[in-house]
Order: structure tokens, then sequence, then C-alpha cells
């Protein structure tokens, strides 16, 4: 058995999360799209041989967390795999989370055997369906673009041309999704070859038994922050505003039991499954929770298998936070994952009044587009900043992305280079964020001008039911859409739209602000 001791286990989990680290440069700086390049919407990450994610780079929570069930469908539809192999897959109901996000699994061979595996999971801008951006306001998943069940991109060394044709000619950008998919296929390379090093370098033994054991450590550390939670039940219930085909309350109920090192969340008392796009699958619902089980402990712990193990999370089946295929899921990901947070927090907060924050902006703010300009295609998404909710410790901070996004804005520079349209506006909406003893922050008016006519698509939260403040703090300001036609007429759109802009027109989004924190002394 190999010695491990502390060092020596600080030294493996650098070494582990360099390789997740490296592949995401390379997976950025070789991507075609401004949503990888710019706003890094993407995750990497490293699992030992039963798929157990071992090491991630800090990249998107929500991918992270749903990334192991990927790997588990992957390792389940193909009994034997060789050295080579890179199974793709996007399927949120066999590990993905939502179509647009397309992960690539490969297996890393030491002597003849399966000893680890790299994944990457990037958000392709467009993969088809009823909508440019492919997140539309769908009823079931045949809307949502091209479906990929597992299956080997490349096949031993062989690259399987059929396939790679096949997705991209369901894009409305294929060069774009091209080059996406090839820098993801270096991601995975790089990943490979980091490994391999590793071990030459240390030995298959000894990289491998720090793998486990740092498994063991982040459970040991991740049990005694529950520890440090007081026994008990908390229950907090939230509620989303529409499904893309009409508004009504969509609750989300979270009931949190700490019982000494455990903790379950039990969703129980949530929405039933609806007929449009924000059904989450459950591998979302996981990562949101586990999420926030993983805020409580110390920036130092690694966020891997081990983590995970002392949350158990339930969801009632058909429900909207495990629904049955083939239903809607476009933005479950984004926004009922954001919605998942904040009521998982707002129990929290009953149990650690001082330690958890007011709601943040709890959207996404998922705004796409595409259209046609001289004969070539054009297709965008990007998530828009809002506020941070504020906390016993201070102001939320203002106009940035919260929680499960953690991606960066897009620049102004990056959108208006690759599209026909301008941005007149980027600023912060002052005074969005609750009042209180200390207060929200603020959220983000961008203003966008179509210099070629185009179609668009809203999925938006917020716009209703406002981020909640806690221990006497206000709300923060719920957002709002609007379309200003070129002659100057004002379409207020509701959270969920989608819908046609000709040149001229100006689409205004404003996001909401965080929730304040305590009551004026």
């Amino acid at each position: 058995m190999t010695q491990v001791d502390p060092i020596s286990l600080e030294v493996f989990k650098n070494l582990f999360a360099a390789v997740a680290e490296e592949m995401g440069v390379t997976l950025q700086r070789a991507s075609f799209s401004p949503n990888i390049r710019e706003r890094l919407d993407f995750s990497c990450a490293v699992f030992d041989a039963q798929a157990r994610m071992v090491a991630q780079a800090a990249h998107i929570p929500v991918h992270l967390g749903s990334m192991p069930a990927s790997v588990e469908y992957a390792l389940r539809e193909f009994d034997t795999l060789v050295p080579g192999d890179v199974i793709i897959l996007n399927d949120p109901y066999h590990g993905g989370t939502h179509l647009p996000d397309i992960t690539m699994v490969s297996p890393v061979f030491v002597e003849g055997a399966v000893r680890f595996f790299v994944a990457s999971r990037a958000h392709h801008a467009d993969v088809g369906g009823m909508s440019p951006g492919s997140l539309p306001l769908s009823t079931e998943l045949y809307q949502e673009g091209i479906i990929i069940p597992p299956i080997k991109l490349i096949d031993g060394g062989k690259r399987n041309a059929g396939v790679l044709g096949l997705i991209t000619a369901n894009s409305r950008a294929p060069e774009e999704r091209l080059g996406d998919l090839e820098a993801q296929l270096a991601s995975q390379r790089v990943g490979e070859k980091r490994l391999l090093a590793m071990v030459a370098e240390h030995g298959e033994t000894r990289v491998s038994d720090h793998a486990a054991a740092l498994l063991d450590y982040s459970r040991r550390m991740t049990e005694a922050v529950i520890a440090s939670i007081p026994d008990g039940e908390y229950t907090f219930e939230d509620a989303l505003e529409s499904d893309g085909q009409r508004e009504f309350r969509i609750p989300i109920k979270a009931t949190v039991r700490v019982d000494g090192s455990q903790m379950t969340v039990d969703f129980t008392g949530s929405a039933p499954q609806v007929a449009g796009n924000i059904n989450a699958v459950e591998a979302i619902v996981r990562s949101a929770t586990w999420y926030c089980v993983r805020l409580l402990a110390d920036d130092d712990v690694p966020v891997n298998h081990g983590c995970f193990a002392p949350v158990i999370v339930t969801t009632p089946p058909h429900s909207l936070l495990n629904p049955d295929f083939p239903a809607a899921v476009a933005v479950g990901n984004t926004e009922t994952g954001a919605r998942v947070v904040d009521a998982v927090l707002g129990a929290l907060a009953q149990a650690l009044p001082d330690r958890i924050p007011a709601a943040s902006q709890g959207s996404m703010n998922n705004f796409t587009f595409g259209g046609n300009l001289n004969g070539r295609a054009f297709v965008y998404y990007e998530t828009i900043a809002g506020g941070h909710g504020a906390a016993a410790s201070g102001d939320g901070l203002s106009g940035r992305h919260s929680h499960m996004t953690n991606t960066r804005n897009t620049p102004v520079e990056a959108l208006e280079y690759a599209l026909p349209v301008r941005v007149l506006e980027y600023g912060l909406r002052e005074g969005s964020g609750g009042e209180g003893r200390h207060t929200g922050g603020a959220g983000v008016r961008r203003v966008y001008e179509f210099l070629a006519p185009a179609t668009l698509t809203l999925n938006s939260e917020r716009r209703i039911y406002a981020p909640y403040g806690l221990a006497g703090g206000a709300s923060g300001q719920t957002g709002d859409n609007r379309i200003i036609g070129s002659d100057q007429t004002v379409r207020n759109v509701s959270g969920k739209f989608t819908g046609s802009v000709q040149a001229g027109d100006q689409v205004v989004i404003e996001t909401p602000g965080g929730g304040g924190w305590g009551t004026h002394h």
C-alpha cells in the first residue's frame, strides 16, 4: 500500500486538478464559438476506473455534479473499450443535462486496463431544434435538437466521420460546431496525455491510491461540514413562474434533514412534471444540491465524488425534478437548477442564519438568437449576469454571474465582431438590489440593436417572483424584458418568449437584483 501523507495528498490533489485545468485551457483556446471561447461555458474533469470523479477544474457547477452520470452511462453502453476511444453524448435521459451540452468521455489505459477517464462538456451554441440556439419553448425533447445517445465518435483511434457529419448537419452553424467539437477532442487528448505522464512519473499504484485517498479526504471534510449544522429538519419552498407555455406558480420544495454527519435533501412536494421546457433531470437537481453543501466547506476541499457521498438527494418520480422521457428539458438545467439552489439555501438559512446569503438573481437570463446574413447562418447564445444576495457579512455583488452559471460575460467587442448586432447599453441597474442592513447586488441592463432580421428566444425567470431577502431584508427587484421597434413602439415580453426582430429593433434585458439581508438598526 502506498504511503499517503498530508503533503503527498496535497501534491496529488494539485496534479489531478492541473490535468483538468489544462484540458480546459486547451478547449478554450481551440474553440470557435464566443460561448466557449469568451464565456467559458464548458467543464473538464478526471474520473477513476469506477467512474468516480477525482478532480475537476473550477468550471460550471451544474456540469460537474452531473458529468459522473455521463461517464456511468458511457460505461454501461460499452462493455469493451479500447485505447483511442472517445464516446460522445448529450441525451439528458442518459447522462446529459440539456441537448446543447455535449459531453465527451475517453478511457485512459495503463498496461492494457482502463485506470482513468477524462471527460469534457461544452455548451454548443446550436444543435438544431425548433429555434436558433436550441433552447426553444418546447413541449418535448425532440423539438430541442439532435439527441446523441452514448456513441463512439472515435473507435480505437479511428474517427467516425459519419457521426461527426450527422451532428454538424443538424446545426444551424455547422462550421462552428465542427470547430468546437475538434476543440473538445483536443482537450480529451491533452487530458489523456497528462494522466499518462503522471503515471509514468509516479507509478500507477501510487497515482490510483492517492486518487482513492483524495475521495476519502473530501468525504470526511464534507461530513465534518454537515456535522457542524444543527441536527433537524428544515423546509423551504420557492417557485418558478412559467414553463414557456403559460405562466403559473410552479413550486420547488426542499426539505433538508441533518442527522450527525449525514444529510438528506428531499424534494417531495415540488411540482409535477410540466408541459414546457423547465423540467430538470435528476442529475441537475443532485448537482445543484451538492453545490449548496459545497458552499459551506472551506475552499481547499477538493471537489470530487467524496464530497457527494454524505448527501442523499431524493426527487419524486414524474415530477418537475425527475421527469419522464421525452419531457422538454431545455432550460431545466439553467432556470430550474437556479431555483433548486434558492430552495436548498433557503432551507439551510434556517439552520445557519448567519452563514447563508439572501437569494441571488435566480435566473441565467438565457438569450439565444439566430438568422441568415448574406447567405451565411449566424447563431448565438449567452447568459446575463445579475445581482448577488446580501449576507450577514456584507452587501451582495453587482452584475455578476451567480451559483450555477459561473460563466463570464461576453465582451461587447466579441459579440459585435461575430454577429450582426450592436450593444447600445451595458451597465448596472442601480437600486435594483433589495434593501436591508446589507443591500443586495444590482442587476444588469443590456440593450442590443439588431442589424439584420433574426429569430430570438428568451428564457428567464424572476420576472414575477422576486429574489427573496433574509433576516428581514427586502427582496431584490424582478427582471424585465422588452422589445423596442425601429418605430419606437415598446413591447413588454414575458420571461419566456420567442419571436422575430427586424433590423433596427432593440432588445432590452434587465436582470434581477439580489435580495437584501437584515433589518436596519
